[in-house]
């Protein structure tokens, strides 16, 4: 979809979800993005090292105007070291979907200066149609998002909202923290329909991370619960899916 308005001809993204957005958006104009950044599939970009540990010197050299960072993905130190290279940073912060959606727009349009994409409204209308159709009783999930030692999804994270548009509630959602350590006995514990298991940032499989619950696993793919970018148009049925047939019918 065209190329950038203004004087952004060069970016470098240091977080997956948004080197996918720009790849899909503007053909050309993601110059750098990280080691993790694995969508679109054969990007074939400069790779600046890991979302927390960026190489900088690298980054600078690329001379992008403009570098996508997130506050939770990305260390401030390694921002700071950009912008006293003298390159713009913008910074997302995404806590709920909405979020996700309003940070795409200022990303996309008012960062790189693109026309707003399609792919976007129609993310949009997906999850409309998505929360309209979630049950009205939402079912209760305990969601690891790392073992040894086992973290889960706590307050105010993206994709809590994300799960809780869908009719799933987190059982962790009101800890005092996002990313909670809890340890496996009081999860294995709580009061929960669902065990949901994310393949990233920890990759639970059908034989890692299941067998640790009584209650039934819903394999997710990360990319769709917690990345914000083109993965939303896909995010409700994917994981729609997952969670409908662990959780069964009713």
């Amino acid at each position: 979809m065209g190329s950038a308005r203004g004087d952004v001809g060069r970016v470098v993204s240091l977080v997956p979800s948004l080197t996918e957005a720009v790849a899909v958006t503007a053909p050309g104009l993601l110059v750098g993005a990280t080691d993790w950044c694995t969508h679109p599939q054969g990007l074939e970009v400069a790779r600046v090292g890991g979302t927390k540990n960026p190489d900088t010197a690298r980054i600078a050299a690329l001379a992008p105007d403009l570098v996508l960072a997130n506050e939770e993905e990305n260390r401030p130190a390694d921002l700071d070291a950009l912008r006293r290279a003298g390159l713009h940073v913008l910074v997302t912060e995404v806590r709920t979907l909405e979020q996700g959606f309003a940070e795409l727009d200022r990303a996309l349009v008012h960062g790189c200066g693109l026309p707003r994409p399609d792919w976007l409204d129609e993310a949009r209308a997906v999850w409309r149609e998505a929360e309209a159709a979630a049950p009205r009783g939402p079912a209760r999930a305990v969601v690891p998002i790392w073992r040894r030692p086992w973290m889960v999804l706590g307050r105010d994270t993206f994709a809590g909202d994300v799960l809780a548009r869908l009719g799933v509630v987190t059982v962790h959602a009101g800890h005092a923290e996002r990313y909670p350590r809890v340890p496996l006995a009081e999860l294995a514990e709580a009061d929960a329909d669902v065990v949901v298991l994310p393949d990233e940032p920890y990759r639970f499989t059908a034989d890692d991370g299941p067998e640790c619950f009584p209650q039934p696993a819903a394999l997710v793919s990360g990319r769709h619960l917690t990345w914000y970018g083109p993965s939303l148009t896909e995010a409700p049925t994917v994981l729609g899916a997952a969670l409908r047939e662990a959780l069964g019918p009713g």
